[in-house]
């Protein structure tokens, strides 16, 4: 099972890879072929990129590391978990709400797309339909009811 934001990250570390390998060295050439390298900003640039590229190549490698460890069939299925998809519905803004239980360089809280690790994701780890979930946020205690959820089982196949 390869849930989609394992699968986004590999395919961040291919393009970064790609990157490295084939578009910075010719930028770095070319800077190169500029002359005095002292006083060269494009060659400043490529090289300060070429760091940078290296640098998320390793986070990223080292997060999908530590993903690969996570036994996905070892998620509950009658629970909400990693990967969960949740209705809930607001009490304290009389509305229903959708999130989805995401990784950490996957969330996007604008687009219900929350972290497992953030207040909300936490409160909701390991609910089920019908339970409360109580969040405390900066403009006091939120209250979620779970509507409907759906987990990483029912959404994602073997590959």
């Amino acid at each position: 099972m390869v849930p989609d934001f394992i699968k986004r990250l590999e395919d961040k570390v291919k393009e970064l890879e790609h990157e490295l390998q084939h578009d910075l060295p010719k930028e770095i050439q070319a800077a190169r072929e500029l002359g005095d390298l002292s006083e060269n900003a494009e060659y400043a640039a490529a090289k300060e990129r070429q760091d940078l590229v290296s640098a998320q190549i390793a986070r990223h490698k080292q997060r999908l590391a530590d993903l690969r460890m996570i036994d996905f069939t070892k998620i509950r299925r009658d629970a909400i978990g990693l990967g969960s998809v949740v209705q809930v519905y607001d009490t304290g803004a009389d509305k229903k709400v959708e999130y989805e239980l995401v990784a950490s360089e996957d969330a996007d809280a604008a687009n219900g797309k929350i972290s497992t690790t953030s207040p909300i994701g936490r409160a909701l780890m390991s609910k089920a339909d019908g339970d409360l979930a109580e969040v405390q946020t900066p403009g006091g205690v939120k209250e979620l009811e779970i509507i409907e959820f759906t987990t990483v089982h029912d959404r994602f196949t073997d590959e």
